[in-house]
């Protein structure tokens, strides 16, 4: 009988040492382990995943599948739970190192089965229930983000780099405001901007231009 952890590598937090060590320290005796790094828990099945098809096919009657917690094993209630039922079907005992809860099909009294189903699905949707609210969290992060990129960024340029390079030849001319608004098809008040100050003008464009590269690479 083999005892194995399975552990999704995804962020900086949850390292693969990091999980078997908790693991061990929670009593457990590992004999193998198996891992996905990167791999994202909210969107892929247990069964679609590289190293999660393998648990379908060394795992045995008898044999012990340890996870950090039931959200190891799916993306959402229904994934989870048919997971773990179908781990049960084969024989083998599920169990956490987050609370020591432990899943086994060989369990015939109907009090305890009926206790361990209504467990199973009280632990998957707690695990769904999570997962979207990091999905919701990851989100808003991506939105905070946009907005303190647009803060650094500040106005959007109102003349291009060819517009600013003929105005800067034509202060470079000594051409009037008027002449150089017309030549350009910018307003006065840009121009002024520009030549008061066409150090910042060029930063300013340079920033929105690096801001548009990335964003079209992305």
């Amino acid at each position: 009988m083999t005892t194995v952890l399975y552990a999704r590598v995804s962020t900086s937090e949850q390292t693969l040492d990091h999980q078997r060590t908790q693991a061990e320290a929670a009593g457990f005796k590992i004999d193998e382990v198996v891992a996905d790094d990167g791999v994202s828990g909210i969107t892929t099945r247990l069964a679609h995943r590289p190293q999660g098809r393998r648990l379908w096919d060394m795992l045995r009657k008898g044999d012990t599948l340890v996870v950090r917690w039931v959200d190891r094993l799916g993306r959402n209630y229904e994934d989870v739970s048919d997971t773990i039922r179908e781990f049960m079907r084969r024989g083998v005992i599920i169990r956490t190192v987050i609370n020591g809860l432990a899943f086994d099909g060989a369990t015939t009294d109907p009090m305890q089965q009926a206790v361990r189903d209504s467990l199973i699905a009280f632990m998957s949707a707690l695990s769904q229930a999570q997962a979207e609210a990091n999905k919701e969290a990851q989100i808003a992060g991506i939105t905070h983000a946009k907005a303190n990129v647009l803060n650094y960024l500040g106005r959007k340029p109102s003349f291009t780099r060819e517009q600013l390079q003929t105005v800067r030849d034509m202060l470079e001319r000594e051409a009037g405001t008027s002449a150089i608004a017309t030549a350009t098809g910018l307003s006065r008040q840009a121009v002024l901007r520009i030549k008061a100050d066409p150090v910042a003008a060029e930063e300013m464009l340079a920033r929105w231009e690096a801001a548009e590269t990335a964003r079209k690479r992305a």
